[in-house]
């Protein structure tokens, strides 16, 4: 197929339902979605709705208060930085990600995440987190970002080595536990135009996780012991949804062309920008595409 990367898009576009916008997570992975996302921006393309999980909750809000570019500028400054994510500040707090340094002093301090813009965005911007009591999913919006700040954290707290985020009278962890790409979710929610970013390429089959691991380290929680024991199930069974969605013209996918060689918790700058550019370059190529199913 062509690429067609030229022209430029209006958002005043009319549509049946409401434009929903999916993002999966993936650790670094997800810096490709900033790609995909930057270019959303270049055409001027806007959503009723966005769903994240994880580092697609991450990248999503950047887009939603319209920072083009703030993702990867602060991935490759502050990457390499032990208190962003690390084995380090894992061994040093007991979380592979330093909370202080990542959700207050990088974006109320380094590099300023525009809180207003958010907040007066029309855009409904929702976080997919994991309960760990009830082992489900939990939906969940986000309207003020900087007093529910703990609501992305705790979308994005890996299981084992992140602490629980206690929030809305709930313990929380990452929402790709049992929820990684919540399509169905935001459809029931109204959303049936939807835009569906992954962070796996075409064909990725996700494996079983360590079943002894996870009854031994959640042994309180037996519902989100089993719901990390079948997330592979889920996962794969999401995924074969999405397509026949796909199929169907009720949904549109933007996946990466190849196979994400990126690290979970890459530091290399260098392999960060490349990352990002097929995010840019997998969107320009389907916009031609993207735009006649957006316009039907």
């Amino acid at each position: 197929m062509e690429c067609q990367t030229d022209g430029q898009t209006s958002s005043s576009t009319s549509l049946t339902g409401l434009r929903g916008l999916v993002l999966e997570g993936g650790g670094m992975r997800g810096i490709y979605t900033a790609g995909v996302l930057d270019v959303f921006m270049d055409k001027n393309l806007s959503f009723d709705g966005v769903i994240g999980v994880s580092a697609g909750a991450i990248h999503g809000c950047s887009f939603v208060s319209g920072q083009k570019g703030r993702s990867i500028r602060y991935y490759k400054k502050y990457g390499s930085d032990s208190r962003f994510m690390g084995w380090k500040n894992l061994l040093r707090t007991g979380e592979i990600v330093d909370e202080k340094f990542c959700y207050h002093e990088i974006p109320e301090v380094l590099d300023p995440y525009d809180y207003e813009a958010f907040n007066q965005s029309k855009t409904a911007f929702y976080v997919t987190c994991s309960n760990v009591e009830t082992g489900e999913p939990e939906y969940l919006q986000i309207t003020d970002m900087k007093s529910q700040i703990d609501l992305m954290r705790a979308s994005a707290s890996l299981p084992y080595v992140s602490h629980m985020v206690e929030a809305d009278g709930m313990k929380l962890l990452d929402g790709g536990c049992t929820d990684s790409i919540p399509v169905e979710a935001f459809r029931k929610m109204g959303y049936t135009k939807t835009v569906v970013v992954l962070t796996r390429d075409r064909g990725y089959v996700k494996k079983p996780e360590n079943e002894k691991l996870a009854s031994i380290y959640y042994r309180h929680y037996p519902k989100f012991v089993e719901a990390l024991k079948t997330r592979h199930t889920r996962y794969n069974e999401t995924v074969k949804r999405i397509e026949e969605l796909e199929l169907e013209g009720k949904i549109f996918v933007i996946r990466p062309s190849h196979e994400l060689t990126i690290g979970r918790t890459e530091h290399n700058p260098v392999k960060l920008q490349e990352t990002y550019e097929m995010g840019r370059r997998d969107a320009l190529c389907r916009m031609k595409d993207l735009m006649e199913w957006w316009n039907k």
